[in-house]
């Protein structure tokens, strides 16, 4: 398989929301040829003036591009891409590569693969992990699952978007290992809110608390920003809640099915469900604020926190 270098593939690119439209510039930047498509007019217009073309439909760019790279919402939103008579498989040509960067269940990452296999599609999921600067940047890492081939042909396009990049075992793989990292950064989240409201109903001072615990070796680097944003109540959304709200349902469907039990992430879930109630587009980080607000309480009721 020859190597996916910016001289030798086209690139298709579908949806540009927050991530997608950041690594296409990426792309664009490293010199790769992009025809993008998105259901929102506003997005396609900011992307092709950095020098994308614009496809009138996902079929037509289907059946146009080498490579096809998509970052979508959930699941039914890369089962409407990918099928039907206007979807990929309907249109791209034999031999196309795909490239499917959505978090979505490992089953619709292999079912994917499967359908993509009947047309002669070699689907290979690339889950990302990162925060939208670490895409501007070029610093995300991505979690594949698929052909050995095939990752390592596309390596020259993995180096301008990401600065690690590996391969986990086939197909569903990556995604598989995404919903692993992100178990690990939404229950992170929750610790710490606990551990901070913690701090200050011991008497500790909530700036210092905050700023002191950022530079302890217990923080993971993901969790460090989110510190200094809360300090100054500022929970922009770099990761929306709303998205971490639909991979803690996935991570759970999948416990669930594998029967492996998970307290401390159904925990985590339910203050999520929560905050999204209240604040659906602010950042995930925003469950401290929700930890706050109930101690904030005279008489707290332990079954409200996680109900």
């Amino acid at each position: 398989m020859k190597s996916l270098t910016a001289d030798s593939a086209k690139i298709g690119f579908v949806g540009l929301g927050n991530m997608g439209s950041r690594i296409a510039r990426r792309l664009i930047d490293h010199g790769y040829q992009l025809l993008v498509y998105d259901r929102d007019p506003a997005r396609l217009t900011a992307v092709a003036a950095q020098g994308a073309a614009v496809a009138a439909s996902i079929r037509e760019l289907a059946s146009t591009v080498d490579v096809i790279l998509s970052c979508l919402t959930n699941d039914q939103a890369v089962e409407s891409v990918y099928t039907g008579r206007e979807g990929v498989f309907a249109g791209a040509r034999s031999g196309t590569i795909v490239l499917e960067m959505s978090t979505i269940s490992p089953e619709s990452s292999r079912e994917l693969h499967r359908r993509g296999a009947r047309s002669d599609v070699e689907v290979m999921d690339v889950a990302i992990s990162g925060s939208t600067p670490a895409a501007e940047q070029g610093n995300l890492t991505l979690l594949a699952g698929g052909n050995t081939e095939l990752f390592r042909a596309a390596e020259p396009m993995f180096q301008a978007i990401a600065k690690k990049y590996f391969l986990l075992g086939g197909p569903g793989s990556g995604t598989a290992m995404k919903l692993v990292v992100n178990t690990l950064l939404g229950v992170g989240m929750q610790a710490i809110a606990e551990a901070v409201v913690f701090g200050q109903k011991i008497g500790l001072n909530r700036e210092h608390l905050l700023e002191v615990l950022s530079q302890t070796a217990v923080i993971a680097p993901a969790h460090v920003g989110k510190l200094a944003g809360a300090a100054i109540n500022d929970y922009s959304p770099q990761f929306p809640l709303r998205l971490m709200h639909k991979d803690f349902q996935l991570i759970l469907e999948a416990s669930a099915q594998e029967h492996v039990f998970m307290p401390a992430t159904v925990a985590a879930y339910r203050v999520n469900s929560d905050e999204l109630a209240l604040n659906g587009e602010e950042d995930f980080s925003g469950v401290l604020r929700r930890m706050e607000e109930v101690a904030s309480l005279t008489t707290v009721d332990l079954d409200t926190v996680t109900s």
